[in-house]
């Protein structure tokens, strides 16, 4: 009996061995993987995706598309834009990120993105058109979580200097961190920035094959740029675009618009009362010779012209008729 109990402890003592032993190297290689990466994961960029009070529900689904989207961005509380627009810095200083995409809403309908380099600068300001989040869309594509995208740029993004600015800021932001320990080692999908009409197209895709075949995947949206400041979230300006037009004056004109077609309308009115012709043929004296008019229907000196013959004999008959009546 004694000798199965020391059997039982010895067994026990070996399987414990071998836990402690299995969790050792665990931890170790563990340490050793984070090691590395802390060696080779070079680009510390990371992004804080966050949004203002009382931004509508597709700028709220556009914010999470970019979250999952981006494995090295940070989410944050919705912010009070009443406070100021400055305390953006201070909240990045805390989430330890040197990056920003700011959502604010204008109005309860016009969406505005703040893209920004923290604390230095450059930061640039877009007015969001055309949005469509990946849930809207349906799309047929389809891209791991965490993979790196493949950025494509227009040909204009080498031409003029602010969108050479544009271009590097939007590198920095997108573009997923080597090594970073929420990516995948490999790339399938691509982002396009593409500009047409004085407006950047932003659109996502899938890699199907080596041979260059892709589908969309979403969101889609379109930025109309509004101004580059030298600061971060303000500062001087560094390029405002001439060809933007604010939404307000958009609906101001299109007001003005209804307006003057119904003031159109009524100078027509008037017009056509002013060419109205007031006699329709040229009068003929001759053709009131035989005008006649009937004694019921004549008025004032009218009645003078006609005399009733008839009637005043009938009536002295009458009146003679009931004298010989009376008589009788």
């Amino acid at each position: 009996m004694v000798k199965r109990k020391a059997q039982e402890m010895l067994m026990r003592h070996k399987r414990r061995r071998k836990t402690n032993q299995a969790a050792h190297e665990a931890t170790k290689t563990a340490t050793d993987k984070t090691s590395q990466l802390s060696r080779t994961w070079m680009n510390k960029q990371r992004v804080l995706v966050f949004a203002a009070r009382g931004v509508s529900y597709r700028g709220r689904h556009l914010m999470l598309d970019l979250r999952t989207l981006m494995p090295h961005s940070k989410a944050d509380v919705k912010m009070n834009s009443r406070a100021g627009m400055f305390q953006i810095n201070e909240i990045c200083d805390m989430k330890n990120c040197n990056k920003c995409v700011f959502f604010e809403c204008r109005k309860k309908k016009d969406l505005f993105m703040w893209f920004a380099n923290v604390p230095h600068g450059p930061s640039a300001k877009f007015l969001i058109e055309n949005l469509h989040t990946m849930s809207e869309l349906k799309l047929t594509g389809n891209c791991l979580r965490g993979a790196r995208p493949i950025l494509s740029f227009g040909k204009e993004f080498d031409e003029e200097p602010h969108y050479q600015l544009l271009k590097e800021l939007f590198i920095q932001i997108f573009s997923t961190p080597n090594l970073h320990p929420k990516s995948q080692p490999f790339f399938d999908h691509m982002y396009t920035f593409s500009v047409l009409d004085n407006r950047i197209w932003f659109r996502n895709y899938q890699i199907l094959e080596e041979d260059g075949s892709l589908v969309e995947i979403g969101p889609r949206f379109c930025l109309n740029l509004i101004r580059i400041f030298k600061g971060s979230i303000g500062g001087p300006t560094l390029y405002e675009n001439p060809k933007y037009i604010s939404p307000n004056e958009q609906r101001r004109f299109l007001k003005k618009q209804l307006a003057l077609k119904f003031q159109d309308r009524k100078e027509s009115m008037k017009g056509r009362e002013e060419r109205r012709l007031t006699e329709t043929y040229k009068m003929d004296n001759l053709d009131e010779v035989f005008h006649t008019i009937r004694p019921e229907d004549a008025k004032g000196s009218e009645k003078l012209t006609f005399f009733r013959k008839t009637a005043t004999g009938a009536g002295s008959r009458g009146k003679k008729k009931k004298t010989q009546d009376g008589n009788q």
